[in-house]
């Protein structure tokens, strides 16, 4: 016989009182029982016995933590279709034993004195896990500098003004208010030409990347140097990946026709991660490839703001809106919890892509959406990010500062932009370099992390450092700990 039965909320429990002061009886769980709790019975011995016994191994085990509250007898004995002076006897004995302890007003419960049995199997101590001090991977901004009152004041206003359909089912294309709302950031912000029913709500990047995967065809093209996880979702999705040379100009367009691909995965504003942006040339190039071949560009634009030398460049999109698919998140500009993103796809692929995603938003809640949609249209996304340029590009500063009167031997690849600089090596240390890096206890990658397993390009030596992740405290000693795991001057 088995049965769930919740940790009871009543505030006299029979045992400790001496008296049955349960509720009348009624089926299903009391109102207010607690986390379900599943209760064998072996069917050996009297029902107290099997009571009893199910009670200890729950208890021995661990099942029950010391301290746990359990439900009155009858509740229990409602619960498991048995009678009351049984649970009754049962608890009492156990709490006799020391199992259980009751007092007056505070119910039954597990005996803090009671400890788990020991497993059987003698277990091996794993290893205490370093966790670095540091954190210098480019792969968030700054977690401090959330605007939590700005966007608690546009949750405010987006729940009070949320239509009832806000709290249906979700469309898989996203709330229009912030298709909308999108739609006039990105043309004033990112040159980006498109129109609301043109933008798909995703959770992310990664999501939309699998999705394209699923509803392109062919090879896809991508940059010799970048994030192996984009690749593995494009595997994942049937798409063999090509390389493309990178430069300092960006990706190598000359050889995209001699690749055979019908899709281009690119970074143009801020090549990542090498950090160099797309050369006007090239930047054409790729169009007039894409309407040559009919090929399609998916643009990258994931930290497209962030340009600290000039005015950020505009969005390839805006060249040809018919031959790019645009991806933008708040990852980078906000926060990778949001888990917000989207694209501004051609037309012919709105209904393609939706197909992939299916009929329900299943990642990206509502509330978000409209919350990120008052968070733009008031203009707190534009107040953001403009104290966020001028804070990452003090850091960037930092760095350059630090590396000029600690190591002049280091340089700084790319241009300044993003939350990451790649710090260029000399030949061969690499390996050493991110080792001592973490010795000093900093976690960063270097450049072979990135490279295409497939590249022909010649390997480069380097570091890539996030800027964006530290906070402001702790900026100043990652600059240290990083000088320290710098190669010498040779």
């Amino acid at each position: 016989m088995s049965n769930r039965w919740g940790n009871s909320t009543e505030g006299r429990d029979p045992v400790a009182a001496g008296t049955d002061a349960g509720t009348p009886s009624r089926p299903g769980p009391e109102p207010g029982s607690g986390t379900d709790f599943h209760l064998e019975l072996s069917g050996e011995g009297t029902l107290r016995e099997q009571v009893m016994r199910a009670l200890r191994e729950a208890i021995g085990s661990g099942r029950l933590a010391p301290g746990t509250r359990l439900p009155s007898y009858r509740s229990l004995a409602r619960d498991l279709g048995i009678a009351l002076n049984t649970v009754g006897e049962a608890y009492g004995e156990l709490v006799a034993e020391g199992w259980l302890a009751a007092r007056q007003g505070s119910g039954t419960r597990v005996a803090r004195r009671s400890t788990p049995l020991p497993s059987d199997r003698p277990r091996r101590s794993a290893p205490p896990v370093r966790r670095p001090a540091y954190d210098l991977m480019p792969t968030s901004p700054d977690a401090a500098a959330f605007p939590r009152s700005a966007w608690q004041t546009s949750a405010r206003r987006a729940l009070n003004a949320a239509p009832n359909d806000a709290f249906g089912v979700g469309d898989p294309q996203g709330r229009v208010e912030l298709r909308t709302a999108l739609t006039e950031y990105l043309a004033r912000a990112r040159g980006v030409r498109t129109s609301p029913h043109r933008i798909i709500i995703c959770a992310g990047f990664a999501p939309a990347l699998s999705m394209l995967g699923q509803a392109v065809k062919g090879e896809v093209a991508v940059e010799s140097y970048g994030l192996g996880f984009h690749r593995s979702l494009l595997t994942s999705a049937g798409r063999r990946t090509v390389p493309l040379p990178v430069d300092a100009r960006g990706a190598v367009i000359d050889t995209l026709p001699t690749t055979g691909a019908g899709a281009v995965l690119l970074t143009p504003a801020h090549q990542f991660p090498t950090g160099g942006p797309l050369h006007p040339e090239r930047r054409a190039a790729v169009i007039d490839w894409a309407r040559t071949t009919g090929g399609l560009v998916i643009e990258d634009d994931y930290d497209g703001e962030f340009r600290y030398d000039r005015q950020p460049v505009g969005a390839v999109q805006g060249l040809d809106p018919d031959r790019v698919v645009y991806i933008g998140s708040t990852s980078k500009s906000l926060s990778p919890a949001l888990r917000i993103g989207w694209m501004a796809v051609p037309d012919h692929l709105v209904g393609d892509l939706l197909a992939v995603k299916g009929d329900r938003e299943m990642w990206t809640g509502a509330l978000d959406q409209l919350t990120l949609a008052d968070f733009v249209a008031c203009g707190a996304y534009d107040r953001h990010l403009r104290r966020m340029l001028l804070s990452y590009r003090r850091r960037r500063d930092r760095l350059v500062a630090t590396l000029r009167a600690r190591a002049p031997h280091i340089g700084i690849d790319g241009i300044a932009a993003g939350l990451h600089a790649v710090l260029g090596l000399p030949p061969g240390t690499e390996p050493s370099a991110v080792r001592a890096a973490s010795r000093q206890g900093l976690a960063l990658e270097g450049l072979a992390a990135y490279r295409h397993p497939d590249s022909d390009m010649p390997p480069r030596d380097g570091l890539v450092i996030g800027y964006g992740t530290p906070p402001d405290h702790a900026f100043e000693a990652a600059l240290e700990a990083l000088c320290l795991a710098l190669p010498d001057a040779e």
